[in-house]
């Protein structure tokens, strides 16, 4: 997967992390840190795609 995801993708994950899927489980699915997950949850958070 590459480095850069589109905004659609990141609101998926973030819908992922919503549904419940731990956030450390999804880092390591789409090979991201926790700090960039957690960036995109304050920039993305509750947008919908």
């Amino acid at each position: 997967m590459s480095k850069r995801m589109t905004e659609s993708q990141i609101v998926a994950i973030l819908k992922e992390a919503e549904a419940g899927m731990p956030v450390k489980d999804l880092c390591r699915k789409y090979g991201i840190g926790n700090s960039t997950f957690y960036k995109w949850r304050e920039k993305y958070g509750g947008m919908e795609v």
